[in-house]
């Protein structure tokens, strides 16, 4: 998954750039490169909390369904 996560971060980074140059069409390098730093990190962390959540709905689902074993017995 590592290769992925790098891929999805990247395309973050791009994201951001596009977005900056939209908002600014002369965005200088700085500008570029910040946004590209905020991109990167920024789609680092969703992905982070993506994954946080739905290993909160597995745990949230496996607690039901021991729950529904237990109250059947």
């Amino acid at each position: 998954m590592g290769l992925l996560d790098e891929v999805g971060k990247i395309a973050g980074a791009v994201a951001a750039v596009e977005a900056a140059e939209k908002v600014d069409p002369e965005a200088g390098l700085l500008t570029k490169g910040i946004a590209a730093i905020a991109g990167f990190e920024g789609a680092g962390k969703l992905e982070l909390l993506l994954e946080k959540k739905e290993e909160d709905a597995q745990d949230a689902d496996s607690a039901q369904a021991s729950d529904d074993t237990s109250a059947q017995t």
